[in-house]
């Protein structure tokens, strides 16, 4: 049996196998294991594990994936998401659409606290949507501004999507990063422009908040609220600014990113014992979700790379078939959204990083670049009917009177706005390699 032939049976298996419904470290750890084993002897299949194991138990950058996941959920269970919803509540409630357009401005605050698309999903879903259905706002577009703003998260520094993309591709993180922010703030100025025009030609599907209810907030509260807002940035410049002025290193930016989330919670007095529990317990929980699937990843990579799949397929797309590399790249993408019908951000970086990554290298392009298409491509695919990641954790959280009809409907205009962010990317690549450029130097 050629190599190729190998790869691809191994390729299809490991989808098949996620088709049935096992977990995704579970699917390709047991490809991986099965196929060295019949490839190299008793002595490949079990060192091929083993070796995973020790390069995750080794891998100094993994320590940053759970103090970044335990600063996100403190910040959540200690209710300073909720602070930040009341400010965009009270000082964006006098524009036409206004608190969904705060609702956005909560979104990316949100993601430059955790770095999960989940956490923004969970808050928007319980705290605005509520709020937002009961002031009469239409409730297909409010639907699908949760939806697409949660999914900033996996885009805006400091995603934990970026981290493991960067340890797979062996690219800093940093400059990953900074790569996300201008196309992360890109794509939340277009989610805005999109509510704004829309409720500049239809008032009624964002009205303002009355007069009266205006009238109660006094200005000492607003400006306690602008206060609430602001932590959030407080802990993003504390976390960020010595890491890209290189005074620590990005375990030592993680970690004060964790204390300071910490301390804030308890110069609150929010830090309860049911606080502090269910955050280590979420953060344990999630952190050994993805050391799992980066052994398996891990594994995997190791057999295609031993049977040299990713120059057979090299050859396939660029010699035998004569592709263009922009149309590889784009086939890639297409891919994506394929896969994101039934596969998480993670288990999508992990199947197919050992194929794409080298491949995206040898077509000569960056690798930086390729790191925020991918992410983008995800956010995409999360939201992607029929059966989108975000959609069912939409219908899981969000209230009643939302039906699923609602939520696919809903997202449709957002999407095509990613899509318009994606290309913009694309066409132009410095949006995203211009900041990594300034701060790290060309």
């Amino acid at each position: 049996m050629s190599y190729e032939l190998i790869a691809a049976l191994m390729f299809s298996t490991m989808m098949l196998m996620l088709l049935t419904g096992q977990r995704v470290f579970g699917a390709i750890g047991f490809v991986a294991v099965i196929a060295a084993f019949f490839l190299w002897g008793d002595r490949g299949g079990y060192d091929l594990g083993f070796a995973a194991a020790i390069k995750v138990m080794r891998w100094y950058p993994l320590l940053t994936l759970p103090m970044f996941i335990f600063m996100g959920y403190i910040l959540s269970e200690s209710r300073i998401a909720d602070d930040l919803y009341r400010m965009f509540h009270v000082w964006m409630g006098g524009l036409s659409g206004g608190l969904a357009i705060g609702t956005i401005g909560l979104m990316v605050l949100i993601s430059a606290m955790n770095g999960l698309s989940v956490a923004g999903m969970a808050i928007g879903a319980t705290i605005a949507l509520p709020e937002l259905l009961r002031r009469n706002y239409d409730k297909l577009m409010v639907t699908g501004v949760i939806q697409a703003g949660s999914s900033l998260g996996i885009l805006v520094p400091p995603s934990v999507v970026l981290v493991l993309y960067a340890m797979i591709a062996r690219q800093p993180v940093g400059q990953l990063w900074m790569a996300g922010v201008i196309p992360g703030l890109m794509m939340a100025t277009m989610f805005i422009i999109y509510i704004a025009i829309r409720c500049r030609i239809n008032p009624a599907l964002g009205p303002v908040m009355s007069a009266e209810e205006r009238a109660e907030v006094t200005w000492g509260e607003k400006l306690r609220l602008l206060g609430a807002g602001l932590l959030p940035l407080g802990i993003f410049a504390v976390m960020m600014v010595p890491f890209v002025n290189g005074w620590t290193s990005l375990v030592e930016s993680s970690a004060l990113g964790a204390i300071a989330a910490f301390l804030a919670a308890v110069l609150k007095r929010r830090m309860t014992w049911q606080v502090f529990e269910t955050s280590i317990k979420q953060t344990l929980g999630i952190t050994c979700m993805f050391m799992w699937i980066i052994l398996a990843a891990l594994a995997f990579g190791a057999v295609f790379d031993g049977l040299g799949a990713v120059k057979a397929i090299e050859n396939l797309f660029t010699v035998q078939l004569g592709l263009n590399p922009w149309i590889i790249l784009i086939l890639m993408q297409l891919s994506f959204l394929l896969m994101g019908t039934f596969l998480d951000d993670t288990a999508m970086l992990v199947i197919v990083a050992p194929l794409y990554v080298p491949l995206v290298g040898a077509l000569g392009f960056d690798l930086i670049w390729y790191g925020v298409l991918y992410t983008i491509t995800c956010q995409i695919a999360y939201m992607t009917p029929p059966f989108g990641y975000n959609l069912f954790l939409m219908r899981a959280m969000a209230p009643p009177e939302v039906t699923i009809k609602d939520i696919y409907r809903s997202i449709i205009p957002f999407v095509c706005v990613m899509a318009v962010a994606l290309g913009l990317v694309m066409a132009f690549p410095d949006i995203a390699l211009w900041l990594p450029g300034v701060v790290y130097g060309n």
